[in-house]
């Protein structure tokens, strides 16, 4: 049986979303729906910690507000699969593999995203359970016997962003395994679209993300020299704050490649 954590700020959007595909499924769950619309919690690693603490059953899954299951056996076929996979640390829906030549090569999933719900244009789709670095937020799944000895860790993502890439790599240097699952969730989020609009200097990303992601740097810099995520590939040799104006340096220069084609037209 899987315990289900949910942190929200938006009432409607997780009844209309994962609360209702949760009631379609057949199986049985343990609902752990955190509201925290007055941000009572500062950050998800503090919010999912306490939610998962009060978890009862085999697995944990932490899942976004704006998730849904495609089947009604979801949850009854994800729990098989999990207990296929011998030395499980945490699964997902998206991960990111360590071989490939582009982010999008690394990319591991079978998401439906967006309005209209259409395939994520991004990754390679699976048909089996495979091995990955890291895992993307959207949706993540511990077994309680390793959220037992294993939490999120509050001080390093004291915010929203990042918290499954440093479980999973921590869950990795401890020795438990990290996996991307072929089970399809429709994401409502539109954060693949918004990466490509880069509405200002600062780049696609927040402030905090990049905050955090220094802290992973620091944390991880003896033990991976690349961090693979979701929103990009990052070097444990240097600061965040370089490579974000590195990647911005890149922007720019891509930027006014198509400003001066179409000026061209």
């Amino acid at each position: 049986m899987i315990s289900v954590v949910c942190v929200y700020n938006n009432e409607k959007i997780f009844n209309n979303f994962l609360l209702k595909s949760l009631k379609n499924q057949n199986a049985k769950f343990e609902l752990i729906g955190i509201d925290n619309t007055s941000n009572e919690f500062k950050s998800a690693a503090e919010a999912l910690n306490y939610g998962g603490e009060k978890a009862a059953n085999k697995y944990i899954m932490f899942a976004h507000q704006d998730v849904s299951f495609l089947t009604d056996s979801w949850l009854k076929n994800t729990e098989k699969l999990l207990d296929s996979i011998s030395n499980l640390g945490i699964a997902g829906v998206a991960g990111m593999s360590e071989s490939g030549r582009s982010n999008p090569e690394r990319g591991r999933n079978i998401i439906t995203h967006g309005r209209p719900p259409k395939a994520w244009p991004w990754g390679n789709r699976i048909q089996k359970p495979v091995p990955v670095q890291t895992l993307d937020e959207c949706l993540v799944i511990i077994p309680k016997h390793t959220f037992d000895v294993l939490k999120f860790d509050e001080k390093t993502c004291d915010g929203w962003h990042l918290y499954a890439v440093d479980y999973c790599l921590s869950a990795k240097e401890q020795g438990f395994g990290v996996y991307a699952l072929p089970m399809e969730i429709y994401h409502l989020s539109r954060g693949a679209d918004n990466k490509k609009k880069f509405q200002s200097i600062r780049g696609p990303l927040p402030d905090e993300y990049y905050e955090i992601l220094d802290k992973l740097i620091k944390k991880y810099s003896d033990m991976y020299t690349r961090i693979y995520t979701t929103c990009g590939d990052w070097s444990t040799s240097y600061p965040a704050v370089l490579q974000r104006s590195y990647y911005m340096q890149r922007l720019i220069v891509h930027l006014d490649k198509i400003f001066n084609s179409r000026s061209n037209l």
